[in-house]
């Protein structure tokens, strides 16, 4: 093998070439397949996949052309990856469960919300959306830039006019190298109009475009929890917001419950939810669940769940809320390519910057209608010039020898352009008829009108600003609809144990020796005259019940031991068990330490100034304190009072704080 002359090795150093190739590996992820762009709100796929359908003719008033048509087009021209991956994408932009406002207008199976997949590129058809045509009018008036693509061969947009906030109005998604974007979609009429209030108002604050956009619209609808994770992600640019299905709980005839499903959160697979729930039923993680149905047609969607008899359904779709998809969260992350550089931006700058875009987009477009204008206007001064001296332009074209020779003559005897002197030769002579004279000269005065109107509107940003404000209206007016996703101020965002227990009467009791149950009220039936009763609970010989308290499951049970410590439980945390079981020792609940006891048992339903509990001790001190004191007790407890040597605390009562407290001792008077 021969030896490779040293003059054609070039030394690197490995880990300087690892870095900048990952860099620049990194870099092209980013910029040329993971972002979207902030003034068209497309990724480069998106772009071309827009692009390359215009170009094939397939607009939105044209027949609809076969998928594989379009993916061999993008693929081809200006997407050199896998066709699947093109087509998933086109597949998306189809999909009414996926983007708000649809950019293509698909005709086939392109899948369900259920995780259907669409059919093979072969058998399905499509072509531009209505508003998807608003992407890209007036592509064809110098709008925008075009650079090569892959080979060289073609040109591609850089990006698009994007007559609507599409970046908003559909959101986005994408992974890149160290970095994500989750934009949300949003209603087209609030993005709008809280376009029309920063271009009105440039100091508009964010909470104050939060009044024209509350917040994201998703295409499945469903409910937002809480304002607060949409009011952080538009201030910062990130921020976590809280989805829930839309339900309704309906009551039949004889009593029972039905859960009913409208809508479901966005993103969310409707197949792999029900199967969710059919798992937890199944697994008893949820009980109270006799049927589950899918009744979804084409009129909407509908998911019914039957609830037992005797199960609570609140407490149910609460235990559903908590464990399947029913809710979920969306991370928002409104990361965007801003002149080629990701960053993260607010809702203010992701609406500035799509202003800025248009301003350049109405230029350019004022710009070339202007150079239009003023070509069209100086083929028609020559017209005028040939028409006034008719017979001598005529004597000398019959003169010329050729064409070249009658161009010459035509620029040099009557100061024409190449252009006008071309037009005069290009003329029919229908034009000489005096109908068509005041057809040129009517033309030429609007024309000259048209020019000083473009001309104003580039002298005066204002003046773009109101065609901006404009064309917005009119695609507002063409294409709004109704808001669908529902946004529930003030609502719980995290749902809690309390909200998964059923709400019901038990009675606590508790012995000399500190065994602790519950049991349901219902279990101390009433009985007629000669019952024998019944056996409440089973204890020691030498154990009697000392504490019996009526409260419920979710009422606050508050422990007071003879040192003075107090313990706090909720009813439905004091384990049940059965009617003669003796329960378990309270030293297991609480942090009861060796040699103290529990003296008295209080409920509490709500802490609140106005209700106050009075102590006593056994050397006769007494105290009052209001209940709001107790409502944050730490789980080692807090001291409820302070005892002097040799004391001990022997009674807690609950009192309004007017009712008059007798205190009795064990002495005889």
């Amino acid at each position: 093998m021969a030896e490779i002359p040293r003059s054609n090795v070039k030394e690197i150093n490995i880990s300087h070439e690892m870095r900048t190739s990952f860099l620049d590996y990194a870099m092209s992820v980013i910029v040329s397949r993971a972002l979207p762009d902030v003034r068209d709100g497309l990724k480069p796929v998106h772009r071309r996949i827009l692009y390359a359908m215009n170009d094939l003719g397939m607009t939105s008033d044209k027949a609809y052309k076969k998928s594989a048509r379009i993916v061999g087009e993008v693929i081809g021209k200006y997407h050199p990856h896998g066709d699947t991956a093109v087509y998933d994408t086109m597949v998306r932009m189809a999909q009414d469960f996926n983007y708000r406002y649809m950019l293509v207008d698909g005709h086939g199976n392109f899948g369900s919300v259920d995780g259907d997949s669409a059919a093979a590129m072969r058998y399905t058809e499509a072509r531009m959306s209505k508003i998807s045509m608003e992407i890209i009018r007036d592509i064809n008036k110098d709008t925008i830039d075009y650079r090569d693509n892959y080979d060289g061969s073609e040109r591609e947009p850089i990006v698009m006019p994007s007559r609507f906030p599409n970046l908003l109005v559909n959101g986005s998604s994408g992974i890149a190298v160290g970095m994500a974007t989750n934009i949300p979609p949003h209603q087209l009429g609030e993005v709008i109009d809280g376009l029309l209030a920063l271009s009105n108002d440039p100091e508009i604050t964010i909470q104050e475009l939060m009044d024209y956009i509350p917040g994201p619209d998703f295409p499945t609808a469903g409910m937002i929890v809480g304002r607060s994770g949409i009011r952080r992600a538009y201030e910062s640019g990130k921020g976590s917001i809280t989805m829930r299905a839309k339900v309704r709980i309906e009551t039949k005839a004889n009593g029972k419950e039905t859960i009913i499903v409208e809508e479901i959160p966005y993103q969310v697979n409707k197949a792999k939810l029900i199967e969710k729930i059919a798992d937890l039923v199944r697994d008893k993680k949820i009980d109270g669940i006799t049927d589950l149905r899918d009744e979804s047609d084409r009129n909407g969607m509908r998911i019914v769940i039957e609830v037992r008899k005797d199960a609570n359904a609140n407490v149910l779709l609460n235990n559903l809320y908590k464990q399947t998809a029913l809710q979920t969260s969306f991370g928002i992350n409104l990361l965007a390519l801003v002149d080629g550089q990701p960053k993260v931006l607010n809702l203010k700058q992701c609406l500035y910057h799509y202003l800025e875009h248009q301003k350049v987009v109405i230029r350019r477009r004022t710009e070339f209608e202007l150079k239009k204008a003023e070509a069209r206007a100086h083929i028609l001064e020559g017209l005028r010039i040939a028409l006034d001296h008719i017979d001598e332009i005529i004597a000398l074209i019959r003169g010329s020898q050729t064409t070249d020779i009658a161009r010459e003559g035509l620029m040099e005897n009557f100061s024409l352009s190449e252009k006008q002197a071309q037009a005069i030769l290009d003329m029919r002579l229908q034009r000489l008829t005096g109908l068509e004279r005041d057809k040129i000269e009517n033309e030429y005065q609007d024309l000259l009108k048209l020019i000083a109107e473009l001309r104003a509107i580039l002298a005066d940003e204002e003046k773009v600003l109101e065609i901006i404000r404009e064309e917005l209206n009119e695609i507002k007016e063409r294409f709004n609809d109704e808001r669908r996703t529902e946004i529930v101020a003030g609502g719980i965002e995290q749902i809690e144990d309390e909200d998964l227990i059923p709400r019901e009467n038990i009675i606590l009791t508790l012995t000399h020796n500190g065994y602790i149950k519950r049991l349901p009220v219902s279990t101390y039936r009433s009985q007629k005259r000669g019952g024998r009763g019944i056996q409440g609970m089973g204890t020691n010989e030498d154990d009697f019940v000392e504490h019996l308290l009526t409260t419920s499951t979710h009422d606050t049970i508050l422990f007071f031991t003879n040192k003075g410590k107090a313990f706090k439980a909720k009813g439905y945390e004091i384990p049940e068990f059965s009617r003669t079981a003796k329960g378990i020792p309270i030293i297991n609940m609480l942090g009861v330490d060796k040699g103290e006891w529990v003296n008295a048992m209080i409920r509490i339903e709500e802490f609140v100034d106005d209700w106050y509990l009075f102590f006593t001790t056994k050397q006769g001190i007494s105290k009052r304190t209001p209940v709001s004191d107790f409502a944050n007790i730490r789980t080692n407890g807090l001291i409820a009072i302070n005892l002097r040597e040799n004391d001990e605390l022997i009674s807690v009562k609950l009192t309004d704080g007017s009712k008059d407290m007798i205190i009795g001792t064990k002495k005889e008077c």
